[in-house]
C-alpha cells in the first residue's frame, strides 16, 4: 500500500471485545461479509460504499489491519437476509434465526441507539439492511 494514499476506516461493531473477534474472523478469512443497517448511513450522511471501493480495517486500538475492497453491496429488508450471507460472515451463526437474534440485540443494544440518537429504536422484518461482501486485498500487521 503507498503511504500516502489515505484510506476511508472500515469499522466493524463498536471498539471492545465484539470488534477484535470480527476483525480476527476477517484477517483468518473466516468473514468475508458484514451487515449495517440503512439507517446508520443516513444517520451519517454516508454514501453506501461502492464496489471496488478500498478501506482499512480498524482494530479496537485503532490500528489499520488489513486493506478491504468491496465486492457486493446489497441493501434489503431484514426479513430477506439468506443463510449464505449469514454463514459468510463468519461469526458462527448455523442458521438465519440464531444471526438474526444475535444481530437484532447488538442493533437494538444501548450502544446502536445512542449511536442512531433514538433510545427506542427496534427492527423488524422491514428494516433495511446493507449486506456487503469484501476481500482482503492486504494484510498490515
Amino acid at each position: 500500500m503507498d503511504a500516502h494514499e489515505p484510506l476511508k476506516p472500515f469499522l466493524l461493531a463498536f471498539p471492545g471485545p465484539l470488534r477484535d473477534r470480527l476483525v480476527a474472523a476477517v484477517l483468518s478469512g473466516e468473514k468475508v461479509s458484514t451487515s449495517g443497517l440503512l439507517v446508520e448511513y443516513e444517520t451519517e450522511k454516508e454514501e453506501l460504499p461502492p464496489v471496488g471501493e478500498r478501506s482499512a480495517l480498524i482494530d479496537s486500538e485503532g490500528r489499520e489491519t488489513a486493506v478491504l475492497e468491496v465486492t457486493e453491496v446489497r441493501v434489503l429488508p431484514l426479513g430477506a437476509v439468506d443463510l449464505q450471507h449469514v454463514l459468510d460472515e463468519g461469526e458462527g451463526y448455523a442458521s438465519v434465526a440464531q444471526w438474526r437474534a444475535g444481530h437484532e440485540a447488538f442493533w437494538q443494544g444501548e450502544e446502536m441507539r445512542e449511536a442512531l440518537g433514538d433510545p427506542s429504536f427496534t427492527v423488524d422484518d422491514d428494516t433495511m439492511v446493507v449486506a456487503e461482501r469484501f476481500r482482503v486485498v492486504e494484510r498490515l500487521l
